[in-house]
């Protein structure tokens, strides 16, 4: 028995036009899922490459083509009235003052996002001029409420080593006051390091400063209690 085509559709999940389901004319050929994240570099002297900080993920972007064609079956009608659903949701809504969130839904296949962009391309017209045949190249840029991010379980690396540039107007007692809240944790990263003389730490060094778990914390209550 064959089974029923299962049709592309995106629907606008708040503002004036929620729940109104958007069928696309032809389901796309295929669809891409873009995954990436953001580092920092810090240039070292001396390296002949940066050094990479992770700063944070980026929301996954879902891109396809999606084709538009009026000429065959919408007697020769405006392929702009047939497209113009899918390029409003980039429009800002009265009621959000900013366009609706969507879900593009095909098959088994959902994805809750914000239209990011699209490129609407003409390639068929009428005699004058009307176009009749369109294909649209969109990008949905997911869309994750904070607190259904907040209710996910932490991956936590079992690394948490950091590794810093010291700069020519720093310090190890600053670099400590940044990183870990308390200049007093200077002691952690010059054990790390084996820095005999704090004072005598050349600029462009790269220092390695390690997780600041309770055993160090202790360490240095007790080196500044004795102190």
């Amino acid at each position: 028995m064959a089974q029923k085509l299962a049709k592309a559709t995106v629907t606008p999940l708040d503002g004036r036009g929620a729940g109104d389901e958007i069928a696309v004319l032809f389901n796309p050929s295929e669809y891409n899922v873009e995954y990436s994240a953001s580092f920092s570099e810090t240039a070292a002297p001396g390296l002949s490459n940066p050094i990479l900080q992770f700063v944070n993920g980026n929301a996954q972007v879902l891109s396809m083509d999606l084709f538009f064609d009026t000429w065959t079956n919408g007697g020769g009608s405006n392929v702009i009235d047939a497209t113009k659903p899918l390029t409003d949701l980039l429009s800002i809504d009265g009621t959000l003052h900013a366009p609706p969130r969507v879900k593009f839904h095909w098959g088994v296949f959902q994805f809750v996002a914000v239209v990011e962009r699209i490129t609407q391309r003409f390639t068929m017209f009428r005699s004058d001029g009307t176009p009749v045949r369109a294909t649209l190249t969109v990008a949905f840029k997911q869309y994750r409420p904070i607190a259904e991010q907040l209710q996910e379980p932490r991956r936590n690396s079992a690394d948490k080593t950091k590794r810093r540039v010291l700069e020519s107007h720093d310090s190890i007692w600053l670099l400590a006051a940044r990183e870990y809240g308390d200049p007093r944790f200077w002691r952690v990263v010059a054990r790390a390091n084996d820095i005999e003389d704090p004072r005598r730490i050349e600029p462009g060094q790269v220092l390695v400063l390690p997780p600041l778990d309770e055993e160090r914390r202790r360490e240095v209550d007790g080196a500044t209690g004795a102190a």
